[in-house]
């Protein structure tokens, strides 16, 4: 057995070099430098500290893997609130989720008369208390609508808007043709909303599947 391994341990000792002064006392008295000094010392050939505290490869192996995955739930505690509330949506221009809201009340509107966007816009307000619908983007979905009724009908008469005394306003005809027209408007905003909420459903999905 050598002594650099197979059982042994190599200490290196550092000495402290002494001073100037010392030094040349020292070496006035005969005193040489010397080699650093390299202790050995044997490695334990048994286990080591208490075996009732030792953790060994079949203590570790015995242990349960940890499941993947959640097991049954246990029921919630008395007085859990309901999880389930909604974070405020503040309405906007472009987006399908405000649309069809919008959309779902002008078709409820009385037909042939005037109507603010301002009162629309309240209306949406207290109907859906965790939203909140600026009267531009009520505006922004009626006048989308509109640019559709003319591109389907080539006139302007199914979706009229004017500046009223009291502030812009929205007219429907009253005719039997605007329901189907308005509810396939509303279908397509419904639809856009589906794609949305797939390919928000995807985002946690590696492969994109």
């Amino acid at each position: 057995m050598t002594p650099f391994g197979f059982g042994w341990v190599i200490r290196s000792v550092k000495v402290r070099p002494p001073g100037p002064k010392r030094l040349g006392w020292l070496e006035a008295s005969g005193w040489r430098r010397g080699p650093t000094v390299i202790a050995f010392s044997p490695i334990p050939s048994e286990l080591v500290g208490d075996p009732s505290t030792l953790v060994t490869d079949s203590a570790v192996s015995d242990r349960p893997a940890s499941p993947i995955g959640l097991g049954p739930l246990r029921p919630a505690p008395a007085g859990m609130p309901d999880p389930s509330v909604t974070p405020p949506t503040v309405a906007e221009a472009g987006d399908p989720f405000s649309a069809v809201r919008v959309i779902d009340l002008l078709a409820r509107l009385e037909r042939g008369r005037p109507v603010r966007l301002a009162d629309i816009a309240d209306r949406l307000d207290a109907t859906y208390l965790d939203w909140l619908f600026p009267v531009a983007v009520v505006a922004d979905v009626v006048l989308q609508l509109q640019a559709n009724w003319m591109a389907d009908y080539r006139n302007s008469g199914g979706i009229v808007v004017a500046d009223g005394p009291h502030g812009p306003t929205v007219t429907i005809e009253d005719s039997t043709r605007v329901d189907p027209w308005i509810v396939r408007q509303a279908r397509r905003e419904a639809a856009s909303c589906t794609e949305r909420l797939a390919e928000f459903s995807r985002r946690d999905r590696p492969s994109g599947d």
